[in-house]
């Protein structure tokens, strides 16, 4: 079963309240999805540990529930 994208950032901003979460779905099946995401929890961090942080707030759905995520992530600019 589809992850919906609703989902995908309530998942995300339970783990990171003050992220933008900005979702594509790239082929209209709820099952591929572009995510970018963008929170000052990712200062410091590299770009894998920023998407390591991300899959870890999916819950183990990556690759299972949700087929295929792909990530851009920031640091918002002040």
């Amino acid at each position: 079963m589809p992850m919906p994208g609703p989902e995908i950032e309530r998942m995300i901003k339970a783990k990171f309240p003050d992220a933008t979460v900005t979702l594509t779905d790239l082929a209209g099946d709820n099952d591929h999805w572009a995510a970018h995401v963008v929170t000052q929890a990712f200062k410091g961090k590299s770009r894998v540990q920023q998407h390591q942080m991300i899959y870890e707030a999916l819950g183990g759905r990556m690759g299972g529930v949700l087929h295929a995520l792909q990530l851009t992530t920031a640091i918002p600019s002040d």
